[in-house]
């Protein structure tokens, strides 16, 4: 009996750059926009809304923004935390000052005071790389936290020194603010998030994501054949710096409701990166999973003892976190460097290709 191979493949450039090329790949995305925009607002619980998915939104975005920098482009950075504190106080100022304008609006803007910030923190990546780098954006993260909490002019001066969210609607309807639903500000921070996301996929296939990707496998080379360095490392930091900014903004305004500068600690730096580590560097699709598995652990960990009737203390489940957390970290980078993202990929193919009877 004949074998032979069947399945979809790529047969022209324009396929291989395609955002889509795969039917299955647009029925798929289809189908996902489907269930998170109708299926989950109508059927899912606010207490799975607002402690599970919207999270799992916002630190996807704060991921692809770091995976932008460190996967795409080759740059470590641990200010991650940091940047996303500048978009959230920036968004904080932004509405005391304009309590008239468009909510979304301002977390859209808070974004460009934390590119402006990754680029004078980036600025170090003219000159140094590597390791150093590494502890340049470090003690940016530091010398941001302490800002935080320095500068009361930040939080308005507020005795608690936290950030208090204003109620603010949009065409009507609140959706920050103590009578926000869950499921209005988890479609708006989807809403938000599905359009970064697709836009961040049109930059890396493009020429911008083409230069990032010949600087991280090489920066010498790059500089041969005419890409400017400083320039692509600096717009690097800004995007990267950029997504980070909303995406801290969407957590204090469309998740928390209050947030203090603990929330944007080292501790938030060091979580986002393991998110694209174990997602997968160079990957968005790697930083949902990432970002879902991270976010999903400790969840799990809570819930599945109470099936079979077990007792577990929140200060065990929290040390069984971490040691798992650390045990899948060392995992990935010794088997699959590349992540969830590349396990899904082969489970892909393997779907696609398969032999039967000639």
């Amino acid at each position: 009996m004949f074998y032979r191979e069947a399945g979809q493949f790529k047969t022209t450039y324009a396929a291989d750059s395609a955002l889509f090329p795969i039917l299955q790949d647009k029925i798929g995305i289809v189908l996902i926009l489907f269930v998170a925009f109708i299926l989950v607002p109508l059927t899912a619980s606010d207490f799975a809304i607002d402690s599970i998915l919207t999270p799992i939104l916002v630190f996807s975005l704060a991921a692809i923004g770091l995976n932008l920098l460190t996967g795409y482009t080759g740059l470590l950075s641990l200010g991650t935390g940091g940047f996303m504190g500048v978009g959230a106080y920036a968004c904080y100022k932004l509405a005391t000052f304009f309590p008239g304008i468009n909510i979304v609006v301002l977390i859209i803007c808070s974004g460009f005071f934390a590119a402006a910030a990754g680029i004078l923190f980036g600025l170090p990546s003219l000159r140094i790389k590597g390791f150093y780098l590494s502890v340049a954006t470090l003690a940016s993260q530091f010398f941001l936290s302490w800002c935080f909490i320095r500068i009361p002019w930040l939080y308005n001066y507020n005795v608690s020194a936290s950030i208090e969210v204003p109620t603010r609607t949009l065409f009507g309807v609140p959706v920050t603010g103590p009578t926000a639903t869950p499921a209005t500000r988890y479609i708006v921070v989807l809403a938000i998030v599905s359009i970064m996301t697709w836009l961040a996929s049109n930059l890396i296939r493009g020429r911008i994501g083409r230069t990032w990707m010949a600087v991280r496998d090489m920066d010498i080379a790059a500089e041969l054949i005419g890409i400017k360095l400083y320039q692509t490392k600096l717009l690097a930091f800004a995007v990267s710096s950029f997504y980070c900014g909303v995406a801290g903004a969407m957590l204090v305004f469309l998740w928390l409701g209050n947030a203090e500068s603990e929330s944007f600690n080292i501790n938030q730096s060091f979580l986002i990166l393991f998110m694209v580590i174990i997602g997968g560097l160079g990957s968005l699709l790697g930083s949902f999973l990432g970002a879902a598995l991270i976010w999903g652990l400790p969840i799990v960990l809570r819930t599945v003892p109470g099936f079979f009737n077990l007792s577990i203390k929140a200060a065990t489940v929290e040390h069984i976190t971490f040691m798992t957390l650390g045990a899948l970290i060392i995992l990935f980078l010794i088997a699959e460097p590349n992540g969830l993202a590349r396990l899904w990929q082969i489970g892909k193919q393997k779907l696609r290709v398969w032999p039967f009877p000639y």
